[in-house]
């Protein structure tokens, strides 16, 4: 648990900003106050190659209808730096899993709160004003915001293989999977931080406890298939082309008739 000592310091973790610490409870990162920004990173990166981190949270506030803006948890090679992505810097080289809580876009498919990730070399930006989604790794829809119990989350990384991402939060001590996602690589010795910011609206960003642990190497896991979809026979079109090869044949018909009908009438006038 990152919280401090008795000479207000961690032995493990650095915090800043806007974070307040309360050593019996949790680390709030932003209070329910706008254009908050806090942080709480690693001193020491994370050495290993296969991994696992699971986090206690809780996101709440005053209000139930407008709130935000939401957390980050980061596994990058920066760290201790602020910006306009949940408080942390843009164009990261590393893994981000956004908690975002205030749609800024009014167009997406899915319902807020929503937990995005994103996947960057440092060379692309992550977009406040879509929330992220042109750069999107994976996702799902999660309501983690105030819940009647502290949410997790549980984070689990094979190098070269898959990174998944569970959530309690619907109900306590059941786990569901977020996303899974194969063939993701991060840097050799990321840093392991939670950064918050709020805006013209707010909440409490909380971190209540955060615990890593060395898991053993697994063997690489095929990548799950995707169904391959039969293309439908369009049966509409060839009955339409018989009816119409009928239609045009009855046609054909009726004027031979009616040509051989004229033809002899012709010849009974004759005589």
């Amino acid at each position: 648990m990152p919280y401090i000592d008795d000479e207000l310091q961690s032995r493990w973790f650095d915090f800043g900003g806007d974070t307040i610490i309360n050593t019996n409870r949790q680390i709030r990162l932003t209070s329910t106050k706008p254009s908050q920004s806090g942080y709480l990173w690693s001193r020491l990166p994370l050495t290993a190659t296969d991994f696992e981190i699971e986090f206690k949270f809780k996101v709440a506030g005053s209000s139930s209808h407008l709130f935000g803006d939401g957390f980050a948890m980061w596994l990058t090679k920066q760290r201790a730096v602020t910006g306009p992505v949940f408080g942390s810097v843009d164009f990261f080289n590393g893994l981000g899993i956004f908690f975002d809580s205030y749609d800024n876009e009014r167009a997406h498919r899915h319902s807020f709160p929503y937990v995005r990730s994103m996947l960057n070399d440092g060379s692309k930006s992550y977009d406040n004003s879509q929330d992220g989604r042109m750069t999107e790794l994976a996702g799902c829809e999660a309501n983690f915001r105030d819940r009647e119990f502290p949410t997790r989350g549980k984070l689990t990384y094979h190098k070269n293989n898959y990174v998944q991402l569970e959530l309690m939060w619907r109900e306590e001590d059941v786990w569901e999977v977020c996303f899974k996602q194969h063939k993701v690589e991060l840097p050799d010795q990321v840093y392991l931080g939670f950064t918050a910011h709020t805006g013209e609206v707010t909440d409490n960003h909380d971190i209540i406890s955060v615990t890593t642990r060395t898991l053993p190497p697994k063997p690489i896991e095929s990548l799950p298939e995707v169904p391959v979809t039969k293309p439908k026979k369009n049966y509409g079109g060839v009955w339409s082309f018989l009816f119409k090869l009928v239609a045009i044949c009855g046609a054909i018909g009726v004027l031979f008739v009616g040509y051989r009908f004229y033809e002899n009438k012709n010849r009974m006038k004759r005589f």
